[in-house]
């Protein structure tokens, strides 16, 4: 192989998108995949960029915090924003795709580029030279190690599960119907799957889901940060098991991911007490998984428990769900808003691994590094982008947050400075108050910068 400029290690979404983006500013660019020659225990592909949890990256509307970030990779050229709305399946408001067709698309992108050599190796150190580590949160132990190694810190660890996924053949449609809450950006029959529970049965299904048998974590799971109780599992909040969230109350899987709210069941015209629902997973509509379903359940509780749920009462499961351990670096100790280390400038970190959280993050992080890296072997300054932007947030959160209470975030308003003057009226008005000033500040500094966006082709 040639001398590369960039080594970048994971070809999941930030690393994809980062050996992209570098390649398209003429960099010679190797991007490490271990995948299929070593297994990540989640992944069930060679593809690159492939899809383990959800299939969603979330809502597309402008008053949304997804959408503010969706917006923003349009505005910055990202390769897999165009690849998620080129396979895009119906989901109303939110951007849901065929998660094989995405990989595929991202892998044939990547594969064609002249700039990129696609190296299926694991890799055991930090290289020298320019490099983008984005080997996400399932990192093999011999590169956690070489991690741990160059930082000096300990890694924080946190449990992620993923939701099952059913056929839809074994849906039972006399009793589930077709609806999007309130209807909203849905096709005229609904782009979810709804199973409806009475109060009896949603009781019912939480007392066999408390008494259920869990998978036992094993040894190196347990390894949790220190001040966490022996014995004791840290998760993510926001991919709880639902297991967990039952545990925290009778009625909190009600009011979370059972919540029935804009739904009326067409058999009794009435709102049900609690609601399952059932995102399309595929292109053929042949796959359907369960929202929100997150869970460590052994395979034989989970298709005992699940079948419990009207309309599930013959599931036939094509993936159970399953738990692993994510790690994440001490970013605020660790890394700049550029995503360069402290110590070592011509080292990046992006993705899941730096603490962002959702596609969407990993994906604007793999950008960001991807371009600044551009930037750094050109001999020019990386950039910061403005923190009203989501982007701009993100970064400045996963690296100035105190570490204290460091946990993995997304996109989220709460993270924008506050808008001046403050006194904007309503949720909603002030959501897009706050989409129209990121549009506008980084707009505003891509001009200053001199940079443009790519036009990124929709790979064939």
């Amino acid at each position: 192989m040639s001398q590369p400029d960039l080594i970048v290690i994971g070809g999941g979404l930030a690393g994809s998108e980062a050996a992209w983006q570098a390649a398209q500013r003429g960099l010679h660019v190797h991007l490490y995949e271990m995948r299929p020659l070593v297994s990540t225990g989640a992944h069930t592909t060679a593809y690159l960029a492939e899809l383990v949890c959800s299939n969603s990256l979330g809502s597309r509307l402008p008053d949304r915090a997804a959408g503010v970030l969706q917006e923003e990779l349009r505005q910055l050229g990202s390769l897999l924003l165009a690849c998620a709305e080129a396979t895009a399946l119906p989901a109303g408001s939110a951007l849901a795709v065929d998660r094989e067709q995405f990989a595929r698309r991202v892998t044939l992108a990547l594969q064609h580029h002249p700039n990129i050599e696609i190296v299926r190796e694991e890799i055991s150190s930090i290289p020298e030279g320019l490099c983008i580590v984005a080997s996400g949160p399932l990192t093999s132990p011999a590169l956690a190690q070489a991690i741990a190694r160059f930082t000096g810190e300990e890694h924080l660890y946190f449990f992620d599960a993923i939701a099952p996924i059913v056929t839809a053949e074994s849906i039972n449609m006399q009793i589930a119907f077709r609806a999007s809450r309130y209807q909203r950006g849905a096709q005229e029959e609904g782009d979810y799957i709804n199973c409806p529970m009475t109060e009896e049965e949603y009781h019912a299904f939480v007392t066999a889901l408390l008494e259920a048998e869990r998978v036992q974590l094993r040894d190196f799971e347990r390894e949790i940060e220190a001040g966490v109780k022996a014995g004791e599992d840290r998760y993510f909040e926001g991919c709880l098991p639902v297991e967990v969230i039952a545990r925290r109350g009778r009625e909190a899987l009600a009011f979370g991911p059972l919540r029935p709210v804009g739904l009326l069941d067409p058999r009794s015209g009435k709102r049900p007490f609690a609601v399952v629902q059932l995102r399309q997973d595929n292109l053929a509509a042949t796959l359907y998984n369960m929202v929100g379903f997150q869970t460590n359940l052994t395979y034989t509780a989970q298709e005992r428990v699940f079948r419990m749920i009207p309309g599930l009462e013959n599931a036939e499961f094509v993936r159970y769900g399953q738990m692993h351990r994510n790690t994440f670096i001490a970013s605020p100790k660790l890394l700049l808003p550029t995503l360069q280390t402290r110590r070592r400038p011509t080292l990046f970190f992006a993705g899941q691994i730096t603490g962002v959280e959702g596609y969407l993050g990993n994906i604007a992080t793999g950008l960001l590094a991807g371009w600044n890296a551009a930037l750094l072997q050109r001999g020019q300054q990386p950039i910061t982008l403005p923190p009203t932007t989501m982007l701009g947030a993100l970064c400045r959160y996963i690296t100035q947050a105190t570490m204290k209470d460091f946990q993995p975030m997304k996109a989220s308003f709460g993270i924008l400075p506050p808008l001046e003057p403050a006194g904007q009226p309503g949720k909603r008005a002030r959501a897009l108050a706050y989409a129209e000033r990121a549009r506008r500040d980084l707009r505003t500094f891509l001009e200053g910068q001199s940079l443009s966006s790519v036009l990124v082709p929709v790979p064939g």
